[in-house]
């Protein structure tokens, strides 16, 4: 999977840092998820942290809910950034640990998300955060 390279930084809180180096640990590296986790470790790394206070609303957070829209169908999806064992395709609950995952974390409303898929890449513009857990005043979400 390659991500698009962005301009801007990319944020991330404190709380999802944690949580997600714990996962990183955790999971285990066969050949086929090799590639995905070390995206995200990418990803992680070069993340500016904050506290989660101090998140811009316009950043995806573990738990947000975004609307994407596709830059070649013009379709418009609603996805949620989860943990794996939260994730759940039928109700567009994406795993981080998923190449679109990965690609969602960090981004803000406006940017363009690009990633590989076996069809070719898929490009998508985050149109609107419908639900971002600091925001909501929900910090350990």
């Amino acid at each position: 999977m390659a991500r698009a390279k962005k301009e801007k930084p990319i944020y991330i809180t404190e709380f999802d840092l944690e949580r997600l180096e714990r996962l990183l640990e955790q999971t285990g590296r066969g050949a086929r998820t090799a590639k995905h986790l070390e995206a995200l470790e990418d990803e992680l790394s070069r993340a500016e942290v904050v506290e989660p206070k101090d998140i811009p609303a316009n950043v995806i957070t573990m738990n947000s809910r975004v609307l994407l829209k596709d830059l070649d169908s013009g379709e418009d999806t609603e996805y949620t950034l989860c943990f794996p064992a939260e994730a759940n395709p039928a109700e567009r609950r994406v795993s981080i640990l998923a190449p679109v995952g990965t690609a969602l974390i960090g981004y803000r409303t406006g940017d363009t998300i690009t990633w590989q898929v076996p069809g070719g890449a898929r490009r998508f513009k985050v149109g609107k955060i419908l639900y971002q857990p600091e925001a909501a005043g929900d910090f350990h979400r």
